[in-house]
């Protein structure tokens, strides 16, 4: 059977939701903070080599930039079909290039011909270096998209808060471009002191940030949901975090061949105003916001937790203990529980304890536009346990307004 019937097949099965298999992704210079739910035999299932696994990656079309080692599907989401006994796997990106609009909504289709964000989990039991991401400008110069990201830290997933439940955002105001360059030419000597020139922000569960392009940051090590764009370009700016040595081939990472080596080019990178705001809480904290008013929802509390990008935006989905809910959307949407069980639509939907390597789920899925315009049946059966899922949305939702 070809991948369009498959991928036919399989919206037939769900009544327009799509059950995803969890998509695992290791990082070499990360230590993993084991809150992701694996297996603590599986954080190291690939080989030292590889590194821990330390984040799981949600509703992706996009591959892993994990250098030469990398997997050939690494980052990339598959959709589960079962059907007669037997188990088959499509390639998320597949399937949107085989149905278009009929999985993401044919404003997505027309206006980006693809998927155009992704979600993840990442779970550092340490802080992350100060990096950047590149605006459009910059990522285009090595064929990728800018990445703009959000974080929000959910409770559920932050039993413990690691070492450094603490980032690092943007630069001190009255930092100069010459200081920072310097830190630049240091890395190679050790500690470059370059978190010397930033402010750190002690991290809260049930709060996020939103981090355009061009901001230094170093986050922190609480386990984090962290919508943003389809790309996985960065560089890293801090040589040396805790006591751990960052290599340099990451400060030039994702830099073109003609600019290599040039430290001028790394502060150009930089969006150099947004670094230095002085309201850099004000303008990019993020408190969950009600999506409607308490009494217009019964049975169920829904709020924005991502809001401030146009590339992407994400909720968090209550449904209230032995309730029945119908929830609408303007637009297509990845789904991942975070607690409690029940029934999404037609699927069994459960939240794991506990997942080993290359094991299937039922706690991440797809809806597409048109089942989410239609109204998703949720269940939640537990006389005691909320059930509580997030949903990260794609860019320009309509439904998107914040007072």
């Amino acid at each position: 059977m070809n991948t369009r019937s498959l991928t036919s097949l399989a919206l037939e099965h769900g009544g327009g939701i799509l059950r995803l298999a969890p998509t695992w992704v290791p990082r070499f210079y990360c230590v993993p903070g084991r809150r992701i739910k694996l297996h603590p035999d599986d954080y190291y299932a690939l080989g030292s080599a590889r590194g821990g696994f330390d984040e799981r990656w949600l509703s992706s079309t996009t591959p892993a930039n994990n250098g030469p080692l990398t997997a050939p599907h690494e980052g990339l989401s598959f959709v589960v079909l079962e059907d007669g006994g037997r188990t088959e796997k499509i390639l998320f990106r597949d399937a949107i290039e085989e149905l278009h609009g009929g999985i993401i909504g044919e404003r997505i289709w027309q206006e980006h011909g693809c998927w155009p964000m992704y979600s993840k989990f990442f779970d550092n039991m340490g802080a992350l270096p100060h990096h950047v991401h590149h605006r459009d400008e910059h990522a285009a110069l090595v064929g990728q998209n800018g990445k703009p990201e959000s974080y929000y830290f959910p409770p559920q997933m932050n039993n413990h808060g690691g070492d450094f439940p603490y980032t690092f955002f943007g630069i001190e105001p009255g930092t100069t471009r010459d200081q920072i360059r310097e830190c630049l030419v240091n890395f190679t000597k050790g500690d470059n002191k370059i978190t010397n020139l930033s402010r750190a922000y002690r991290l809260e569960p049930g709060t996020g940030w939103d981090v355009p392009p061009g901001i230094l940051h170093a986050p922190g090590s609480l386990c984090t949901y962290e919508p943003q764009r389809n790309s996985d370009v960065y560089a890293m700016y801090q040589s040396l975090t805790g006591d751990q040595l960052v290599q340099e081939e990451l400060l030039w990472k994702d830099c073109p061949e003609n600019r290599m080596g040039d430290f001028d080019y790394l502060v150009e990178v930089l969006d150099w105003e947004a670094n230095v705001d002085p309201e850099f809480v004000a303008n990019h904290f993020m408190r969950p916001r009600l999506a409607r008013p308490t009494e217009e929802t019964p049975g169920y509390v829904e709020k924005w937790i991502s809001y401030r990008s146009p590339a992407y935006s994400a909720k968090e989905l209550t449904v209230l203990p032995g309730q029945t809910v119908t929830i609408t959307d303007a637009a297509a949407y990845g789904v991942i529980l975070v607690q409690g069980h029940g029934t999404l639509g037609g699927w069994q939907a459960d939240t794991p304890t506990l997942i080993r390597y290359g094991q299937l789920t039922s706690d991440e899925f797809f809806v597409t536009e048109e089942a989410a315009r239609n109204g998703v049946v949720i269940s939640n059966p537990s006389a005691t346990d909320p059930l509580v899922m997030l949903k990260h949305f794609g860019p320009g939702n309509p439904d998107l307004v914040i007072p």
